[in-house]
């Protein structure tokens, strides 16, 4: 790309904000030129907006630490310095819509990792090797809010990124009933052990909301692009159960799963050792050269072994073996704040750029 597009970051105080940070130093493609964040750390730098307060594992990157914070009750003048936008905003979710919709219509794209719009029935909910196709639901958007350059695409929630890569590579023997169990790091609630100190050896068999996202979600990016809405998949029945556990990055989820068709387990493996998706195809940036892995030890994947598997946008897979109630049982593993959520966002806008729906102003 001759001249990098110039990306914003809303939200840029928080967990996942600063992990869109971080990835954004010297990525090829895009420069990250202006900050939002609420109106408490508008006019503040960005150093002396998240003093004391920044939580990744990376130093804060030098060009961020100068930039000026807009407020988002100031989103023009922000959407004024930028070609696009990343949305990882903490707001109530009807708040969510209408500035990201508002935001839209000022011709600035949104890739929002934020829940707010992933049934607004003509919203893309994208995971760039599953369905690249439903970026065209951008066309009807458009139509819709009257725009030329301006829409809304998200990342789905993300645990499910954790065993759904897993599974559509099976999709073909006819998957009828999936059960899963995820164990979900605390960085998913935007906290670290230092100001979680609870969490420690602790485990919460509850995460609001988690396990309606988990059972509906995957039957969108499994769906049929429609023209103006994505049609559902009406396969498999999904059961979930969500626990928040004592790890700081890391998703696992333990799965259960029956088929129409009984694949072996050789064939089970080797679809996922061989898949590739449209990310690999394209070769995008941020991809992960193989998308999923196969581990044969039996007491994998870990997160301290395992999440940054592909520089954390891969997805480990292990423990396969036969069920007594369903036909096979096993483990899966992504790290969930790249992978998961800024990750995931990043390679979005970089699929959303290849497929020429995100340009220079």
């Amino acid at each position: 790309m001759e001249q990098k597009l110039r990306v914003g970051v809303i939200g840029a105080t928080g967990y996942v904000g600063q992990r869109f940070i971080s990835l954004l130093e010297n990525h090829p493609w895009f420069e990250c030129v202006a900050l939002c964040a609420s109106p408490r750390s508008a006019g503040k730098t960005y150093e002396e907006a998240v003093e004391g307060r920044w939580k990744i594992d990376r130093p804060m990157p030098e060009y961020a630490k100068k930039l000026v914070v807009y407020g988002t009750d100031d989103i023009e003048s922000y959407v004024d310095q930028i070609d696009f936008t990343f949305c990882a905003v903490d707001m109530k979710k009807d708040e969510i819509r209408a500035l990201e919709e508002k935001i839209a219509k000022l011709e600035c794209p949104v890739i929002s990792n934020n829940s707010a719009n992933r049934w607004t029935e003509d919203v893309p909910m994208i995971i760039p090797e599953i369905n690249a196709d439903h970026v065209e639901l951008i066309d009807a958007q458009r139509k819709r809010l009257g725009t030329k350059r301006g829409f809304v695409a998200v990342k789905p929630n993300c645990s499910i990124q954790s065993y759904v890569p897993a599974l559509t590579p099976l999709l073909s023997y006819g998957i009828e009933k999936i059960s899963v169990c995820t164990y979900q790091a605390i960085s998913g609630a935007g906290k670290t052990f230092d100001i979680w100190p609870e969490m420690v050896g602790n485990l919460i068999p509850y995460i609001s909301g988690e396990e309606e996202k988990s059972e509906k979600e995957p039957l969108k990016v499994w769906g049929k692009f429609a023209g103006d809405h994505i049609e559902l998949a009406k396969e498999p029945v999904i059961s979930a159960q969500c626990y928040r556990v004592a790890v700081q990055e890391g998703h696992t989820a333990a799965v259960s799963v029956s088929f129409k068709n009984k694949p072996s387990k050789e064939d089970m493996i080797k679809a996922w050792n061989e898949f590739v998706g449209e990310a690999q195809k394209l070769e995008l940036p941020s991809a992960p050269e193989h998308f999923l892995q196969y581990l044969e030890e039996d007491n994998r994947p870990q997160p301290k072994l395992d999440a940054m598997f592909g520089n954390g946008m891969g997805v480990s897979v292990a423990r396969l073996r036969e069920d007594n109630i369903f036909d096979y049982k096993f483990a899966c593993l992504s790290h969930n704040t790249l992978r998961g959520a800024a990750g995931g966002g990043m390679l979005t806008a970089e699929l959303l750029t290849k497929k020429g729906y995100i340009t220079a102003k």
